[in-house]
């Protein structure tokens, strides 16, 4: 997509009853990077993705992908990475691909299965019942393997074993260096993650925090990490 912007935020509220979620919440994402979206629990990271999705509704401001108002036409332009997914019991990984094909706008069939090889995973496999990290690899497989400008991943490696984080950033990297993508990431792994990002979004209270280039802020008040903690301890 041409335009400077991936996705914008402008004084955007949300409240849930009495609790800010967003509180005059405004930002300017570039395109084409990969932007660690980072904060402690309750910042407001999910709730602004679930606007980029159109799954929630700004009380007030304005949020646009790619210039526009989020909705139909925009979600075909995201791959978006829930908590977890919800499966039939009788889906298995075969299924989980056909599901895909039919339905994700850029799905590349190809490629899925060659990403299964890397993920460990068989097309025979039972998802009902699958490990979190299982759940998640496979979940990552239908996202990476979609055409689209724009990633969203929420949390990709809460509550998963180190090996399925060792594959889901190996498969992070490979996809990033083949791409043209945004992609956004919250993750409290940072030391992790951190050589994934070349731009960071830091948010507390439902506000932006500190925001920039990761090597000009690594210049200027050390790691990424360092700069979490000194931020939230």
């Amino acid at each position: 997509m041409k335009t400077e912007w991936a996705v914008t935020a402008k004084h955007v509220t949300k409240r849930y009853g009495n609790q800010w979620a967003l509180n005059d919440f405004s930002i300017e994402l570039p395109a084409n990077r990969v932007i660690g979206v980072l904060g402690a629990n309750g910042a407001g990271k999910s709730t602004f993705f679930r606007m980029i999705t159109a799954m929630t509704q700004p009380d007030h401001g304005q949020v646009e992908v790619f210039g526009e108002k989020p909705g139909w036409e925009t979600n075909r332009l995201i791959a978006y990475l829930p908590d977890r997914a919800r499966w039939y019991n009788y889906h298995n990984v075969q299924h989980a691909l056909d599901w895909a094909e039919s339905l994700l706008p850029g799905f590349d069939r190809n490629r899925a299965e060659a990403m299964l090889e890397f993920m460990k995973l068989k097309k025979d496999m039972d998802v009902h019942g699958m490990s979190r990290g299982q759940e998640a690899r496979l979940m990552l497989t239908l996202c990476l393997c979609r055409d689209v400008p724009l990633l969203i991943l929420d949390e990709p490696f809460s509550g998963i074993d180190l090996i399925s984080r060792e594959r889901i950033i190996g498969a992070l990297i490979d996809n990033m260096s083949d791409s043209q993508q945004t992609v956004l990431i919250s993750t409290h792994e940072i030391q992790e993650a951190e050589s994934l990002f070349d731009y960071a979004l830091f948010m507390n209270d439902g506000q932006t925090l500190l925001h920039g280039d990761v090597e000009t802020l690594r210049a200027e008040r050390g790691s990424i990490e360092s700069i979490y903690r000194s931020l939230y301890q």
